[in-house]
Parts: C-alpha cells; sequence; structure tokens
C-alpha cells in the first residue's frame, strides 16, 4: 500500500536536464528539496507548520525484527520532499533544519512539471500501489488507460506475471513502480 504524509503532492516523468517549464501564472512551481538522511518526515512536518505547500509520498512497507512485525511508512524517493513556492520563498525552505538543498541545475532550481505531480499525488490518493523500483530508463514505453494512474506514461515490466509500469524521475535519477492489468494500458 502506499500514502502520504500530508503535505500536497509529486511527479512521474520529468524534463530533460536543462529544459525549463513555464512557471505557472502565480509564480509557484513545484520543486524537489534534497534532505538530510531519514529526515523526509520532520522535514513535511516543518513545512506544513510553516504552511509551506509541500509533498512527501510514502508507502507502507512491513519489517520484521526477532520479536515483533511493524508496518512503516516510508519514504517513496528517500532523501526527497517536493514543494511547491515562487523562488523568491526558497530562503524559507532553505533556512529549515534539515533542507539540505533544492535540486538545480546550472544553478537554477529544477522545476518540475504540474500535470505529473497531480497524477501521482491523484493515484496515491486512490490507494495506487506505488513502491521504489530501481532507476529504469530504458524499456517499452506504455500508457495507463484506466484506474488510479490514469494517462501516466511509464516503461513496461513483467514480474511473476503481473504488469507493472515504471515511472522514471530523470531529475532524481529514481523510479517508482505500479502493478497494473495488462488491459489498462496501450502502447505510447
Amino acid at each position: 500500500m502506499s500514502g502520504i504524509i500530508q503535505c500536497d503532492h509529486i511527479a512521474c516523468q520529468f524534463p530533460v536536464e536543462g529544459v525549463q517549464l513555464p512557471a505557472v501564472a502565480n509564480g509557484e512551481n513545484w520543486y524537489a528539496t534534497y534532505t538530510a538522511p531519514r529526515h523526509e518526515k520532520l522535514v513535511a512536518q516543518q513545512m506544513q507548520a510553516r504552511s509551506i505547500d509541500c509533498f512527501l509520498p510514502v508507502y507502507k512497507s512491513v519489517r520484521r525484527w526477532k520479536d515483533r512485525r511493524k508496518q512503516l511508512d516510508l519514504p517513496l524517493f528517500p532523501g526527497y520532499v517536493f514543494v511547491r513556492i515562487s523562488l523568491r520563498d526558497r530562503l524559507r525552505v532553505l533556512g529549515l533544519p534539515g533542507v539540505v538543498q533544492i535540486v538545480s541545475f546550472n544553478g537554477k532550481p529544477a522545476v518540475l512539471p504540474e500535470n505529473e505531480i497531480e497524477a501521482l499525488r491523484d493515484g496515491l490518493i486512490k490507494n495506487a500501489l506505488l513502491e521504489p523500483h530501481p532507476y529504469l530508463k530504458v524499456g517499452r514505453r506504455v500508457r495507463v488507460l484506466y484506474g488510479p494512474m490514469n494517462g501516466v506514461e511509464g516503461i513496461l515490466i513483467r514480474r511473476k506475471d503481473k504488469c507493472r509500469v515504471v515511472l522514471t524521475i530523470d531529475l532524481l535519477k529514481r523510479s517508482v513502480s505500479v502493478e497494473v492489468d495488462e488491459s489498462e494500458i496501450e502502447l505510447a
């Protein structure tokens, strides 16, 4: 299962390095903040307390120890919290304990696409079973036609007689996968 630490939400495929998308009318865009190791939840809570629009996607994982089992909410993208701000407000974010930097290229913060962030947020809200996947860039491209990840494009893989669509975030060199039925996809 996957879930959301309540802030606000993420993306699937990002632009090629150096390509900037047009800014949103009010000047606010989605950016990725890089955090100190294992500080994602703390950073998201601090952002929420300061009314900064943020998104930390999480998934559920069962961990076993000798004496017990426990279900944990782990970040889907370890080390990253996504934030929606205007660039003039970036110092409010960079001043938070646990925030290392905003992901940038050539000294400019990299803008994340709004539609992909919304697609991932909607998938998490509709309980799509997202989980981390090794970074994947090459493969057969497909588009999801139905279900919680409707409209999202990714790379098709098969695992144990089941289809999975891998959503790659080139900006972060990270991927996530979601299980889909073969009838729910088409070649992109």
